[in-house]
């Protein structure tokens, strides 16, 4: 706990201070522990390493990385073809590497880290531009590193390079289809089947996850790959218990985030790094200011990127945990000078990330690439109501969503939906048809099976456009005519637009004017309506009664009194 706050307030990963509390447990520490297993470390930071992944591709949206997934995919490739060549070059040419060794290094640090980079912006919060580029870089590099390095170790130079970009291709694409299939398999599954606990749901959604790592290196496809796809899938399908799950997973990355730092540090002697401190500076030096630079300018040149991000872009390729971990897969091969591959790692990613770090927040600022998004997305939460065929969906209205200032009628949630609770500062209360939602409000929606991704897809759709949203999201399931088609019921308020004829009354919510009749409320006014406002009370004008035409039509007698028909109105 001590370290998280240290970091939050320094401005610097937490890898760092858990980097030296190994260091200080270690064998030139004040703990004296020995330890040398670099096997040991290396499958364990395999495992914290897929934990990662996994939480990683549970918490990231696909509406922010779909439209940079295009900039991801090259960066992760051919950038990372770039920085290796580049930083393998300067380690050979300026430090004096064997090309072995040098290309060990040049992939081992080509992997960026974005549990690292946003460690340091959580109080400079990047557009999702940039954000969905650095998150899908990060989940897709580790796949392609992990093979050239595995490659580098075993063989060497490869001679024939086509070759290996060859199998690096077919690794990527059984991993991504394996991943996908078990993703797409895992959600439908968790969504038609009732597990018998609420807990259930977090450690059955891992466990898939876990099991597509497994399925791809099974397969001899890139297992890290496809774990990061089936969590991407799972984290977008809308599962019962979504923000429990994705707590339990952060959770778990934590855990194994502190360990394998720990672990790192324990492994790693101090006394040895000295005479390897300036080639790690160098290479560094090269990494940070020519071949992450280069890589990026190059790789972007195809999209209309403005010069500011693509300089961020640059700086932001913190190192974190993965080149540490990967730089153990020599030393586990035996490959001639791992135990200096590891060191020279090792300081480059502590000096840099304590240079990077602290300054990546201000580089932000200077650029004025701050968040200039206009709405966030609406997180729900959705717990399924199994014997009832009905959902309980929980919602924070944050400080960027246009709900605020919106009715509750205004919602016009689709039929078989209500808001039954509101949480504000503490306090709950059932809200009424007249109640004005607030940032920081918690909303409590029931919903029945067949609207309940409606409920949602409306609820985004407000939370983004505000009250004059449509009545569902862009793209929502059934649209405007699967509501028109279900009907309205007391309690719906009508969704068409000025001037429109309707079928019926605009209605209004049961709990609303003490002394309307459900039956005068839900009655129609065939071929009348021309010339009214559907909408309710939020359409009226000030001239007008609340919820009705300017003669008081609508649920009242023209003198204001409650529960009468106009005068001129028939008995039916």
């Amino acid at each position: 706990m001590a370290a998280v706050r240290v970091s939050s307030r320094s401005g610097l990963p937490s890898l760092l201070i858990y980097l030296g509390i190994g260091i200080a447990m270690g064998q030139d520490g004040f703990g004296g522990v020995v330890f040398d297993n670099a096997e040991l470390t290396q499958i364990l930071g395999y495992t914290a390493l897929v934990v990662i992944l996994a939480e990683g591709g549970l918490g990231t949206k696909w509406k922010e990385i779909k439209p940079a997934l295009p900039r991801a995919a090259v960066l992760s490739t051919f950038g990372v073809a770039v920085s290796v060549g580049v930083t393998a070059a300067g380690a050979h040419y300026l430090v004096g590497l064997d090309w072995r060794q040098a290309l060990l290094i040049g992939a081992v640090v080509s992997s960026t880290d974005a549990a690292a980079v946003f460690s340091v912006l959580r109080n400079v919060p990047l557009p999702a531009r940039l954000t969905g580029v650095l998150e899908a870089e990060s989940g897709f590099n580790d796949a392609p590193v992990v093979i050239l390095v595995v490659a580098f170790s075993t063989a060497g130079p490869v001679e024939h390079w086509y070759t290996l970009i060859g199998e690096i291709a077919l690794e990527l694409a059984i991993g991504a289809a394996i991943g996908l299939a078990v993703g797409w398999l895992g959600a439908y599954g968790m969504r038609h089947v009732a597990l018998p606990a609420s807990g259930l749901y977090p450690i059955a959604v891992m466990a898939i996850a876990v099991s597509a790592y497994a399925a791809g290196a099974l397969a001899h496809g890139s297992g890290f790959l496809a774990v990061y796809l089936a969590a991407l899938v799972l984290g977008n399908a809308k599962l019962p218990h979504s923000a429990a799950t994705r707590g339990f997973a952060e959770g778990l990355g934590w855990i194994g985030q502190i360990g394998m730092f720990v672990l790192l540090g324990l492994l790693v002697t101090p006394h040895t790094l000295f005479d390897d401190a300036v080639p790690a500076l160098v290479i560094g030096l090269i990494l940070t200011i020519v071949a992450r630079p280069t890589s990026v300018f190059l790789g972007l040149l195809p999209f209309k990127v403005p010069w500011r991000e693509k300089a961020l872009l640059s700086w932001a390729g913190l190192r974190g945990a993965v080149p540490i971990v990967l730089a153990t897969i020599p030393m586990v091969g035996g490959v001639p000078g791992s135990d200096r591959v590891f060191n020279i790692v090792f300081i480059l990613v502590v000096v840099y990330t304590l240079i990077q770090g602290p300054t990546l927040p201000w580089l932000a600022r200077k650029l004025r690439l701050g968040d200039d998004e206009e709405a966030a997305d609406l997180g729900i939460e959705s717990a399924p109501l199994e014997r009832l065929r009905g959902h309980l969906l929980s919602t924070t209205i944050s400080s960027k969503s246009r709900m605020h200032g919106v009715e509750i009628s205004e919602l016009r949630l689709p039929p078989g939906a209500a808001v039954t609770l509101v949480v504000r500062d503490g306090t709950s209360f059932v809200p009424s048809p007249t109640t004005v939602l607030r940032r920081g409000d918690d909303l409590l929606v029931v919903a029945t099976d067949p609207v309940r991704d409606a409920v949602e897809n409306r609820l985004q759709a407000v939370s983004q456009h505000g009250k004059l949203a449509g009545w569902l999201a862009p793209g929502g399931p059934g649209g405007r005519r699967a509501i028109q088609k279900a009907g309205l019921r007391p309690g719906d308020r009508a969704g068409g637009r000025g001037g429109e004829r309707s079928g019926e009354r605009p209605g209004e919510h049961p709990g609303g004017r003490a002394g309307e009749r459900a039956g005068e409320r839900s009655r129609g006014r065939a071929g009348e309506g021309s010339g009214e406002r559907p909408g309710g009370r939020s359409a009226a004008r000030p001239d007008e009664k609340a919820g009705g035409r300017p003669d008081g039509a609508a649920g009242g007698r023209p003198d204001g009194a409650p529960g009468g028909r106009p005068p001129h109105t028939p008995a039916r």
